[in-house]
């Protein structure tokens, strides 16, 4: 059984860790303040790039400043990689040119896309210019493809061998050869057209002896990534066939690169972070981006609320005469919309994770739309059982309870139908459920709600 100290025990390494984070921020600024390029070094020895990458957000834009001013020639590249979009472009563009270059130069192909993606044009040209003609053409392919494709997260570099090898060769070839690879566990097997074929776990190669042929321990169901495929499904891929690596390909399936898991696991969160800032209207937006940055981007969705916000006060506007007759309408209506609105939202959000992982396709979506609509009317029958009789025993009118209840009914059906209909709707028509659905749905459940229950009021108690 768990006890109040097991509790705390769990929750002990959680505070140490932001116990640790803030004392590091607060020496960093100290240093920072004092200009003391020694401590800096003193508190970055032997830290993990990723650490680093942390700080260095957690610093203000004027800190992070002198940070790159103090530190910044001798700052490990792989940092880069590990910072937030926002903020690598920031550090990028303080860095000098030269630190620039090395540093991607020092980067694997896929972090180092990342790095020179965030440059704008002018800045990426510069930086290619000043590449050994080998890297550049290798990193120039990549930015070619789209921001979100798979291209722009493969590595170029991977271990292939011909079918015909033996298992002595590959193993001969993998020990001569320099310019492998630092870490691979899938060795694939490709065609004279340098298309491929088959894939060896590295595993079964040291385990099988070495006159095997490795077309006669290759694994033949290769799943290929296409190298324009949204990087989304390609996470997907990943998931579903439970993939270590697997090969990027051309338009004529010949090989490109590979993909690794670390790189879909970066995927996979910034894709669910990017699903939940969409749910909530703000985009892209990071605690990093500055107040301008962030009001613009909120700004929008604001809006738009403003207009759906307006339209149910219209609505409103169309039984001023019977709330003006029984004040208690105006007390009770926020209640079935809210209702409404809450419910909707956890439709939903259900929806857009089922359109996301595929769970949710023609094929079975009108069970899902019979199951959401079931799950509306139950709650609402439920909910309106409750709040019927808080109704009539608030203000001594069975009726109005009535009405209160019937009302309650028809806006958590629609809301049930609603949160479903409407991220299937757009993304019917090529919008993204994430971005839109949210302020059509809340419209829906606002407008339905007062409308049945202002209009039952009036058709029954006035």
């Amino acid at each position: 059984m768990e006890t109040a100290q097991d509790n705390q025990e769990e929750k002990e390494p959680v505070l140490d860790e932001e116990a640790q984070a803030s004392a590091r921020v607060r020496e960093t600024v100290a240093a920072i303040d004092t200009a003391d390029k020694a401590a800096l070094q003193a508190l970055l020895k032997d830290a993990h790039e990723a650490d680093i990458a942390d700080l260095i957000s957690l610093l203000s834009t004027d800190h992070r400043s002198q940070f790159i001013a103090l530190i910044g020639s001798e700052l490990n590249p792989a940092v880069l990689a590990e910072l937030d979009e926002g903020v690598r472009a920031d550090v990028a563009g303080q860095l000098d040119t030269d630190k620039l270059v090395t540093a991607v130069q020092e980067l694997e192909t896929d972090d180092a896309v990342f790095v020179i993606g965030d440059l704008d044009k002018k800045g990426q040209q510069e930086i290619l210019a000043r590449m050994p003609f080998t890297e550049r053409q290798v990193l120039q392919r990549a930015l070619d493809y789209p921001e979100d494709s798979a291209a722009r997260l493969m590595r170029p570099d991977f271990v292939a061998v011909q079918p015909s090898w033996t298992v002595g060769q590959t193993i001969d070839y993998l020990r001569d050869t320099e310019n492998l690879p630092d870490d691979f566990l899938e060795i694939l097997i490709v065609d004279t057209d340098n298309k491929p074929t088959g894939v060896v776990r590295l595993n079964k190669t040291l385990r099988t002896a070495r006159p095997v042929l490795m077309q006669d321990i290759m694994d033949e169901r290769l799943t290929l990534i296409p190298a324009d495929m949204d990087r989304e499904d390609m996470a997907r891929q990943f998931e579903r066939y439970n993939l270590v690596s697997a090969p990027v390909v051309d338009d004529e399936t010949r090989l490109l690169g590979v993909i690794t898991a670390d790189d879909v696991f970066e995927v996979i969160v910034e894709e669910a972070e990017e699903d939940i800032l969409r749910l909530g209207g703000v985009g892209h937006e990071a605690v990093t981006d500055s107040v301008l940055q962030a009001a613009s981007g909120r700004f929008s969705w604001l809006f738009v609320n403003l207009l759906t916000a307006i339209l149910a006060s219209i609505v409103i506007g169309f039984f001023d005469a019977s709330i003006e007759q029984m004040v208690a309408l105006a007390i009770l209506m926020p209640i079935v919309a809210s209702m409404g609105g809450n419910a909707a939202t956890q439709t939903l959000t259900i929806t857009v994770r089922a359109l996301a992982t595929l769970e949710l396709q023609t094929a079975n979506a009108v069970r899902i739309i019979m199951r959401e609509a079931s799950i509306g009317l139950v709650n609402g029958i439920l909910f309106a059982i409750l709040v019927g009789f808080i109704g009539a025993f608030w203000f001594d009118n069975v009726l109005l309870g009535i009405v209160f209840a019937s009302a309650m009914i028809v806006n958590m059906f629609v809301a049930g139908v609603s949160g479903i209909l409407v991220p299937l709707g757009l993304r019917k028509i090529g919008v993204d459920p994430a971005i839109a659905s949210g302020v059509f749905v809340t419209t829906i459940t606002d407008v339905i709600g007062f409308l049945a229950f202002l209009g039952f009021a009036t058709l029954f108690l006035l």
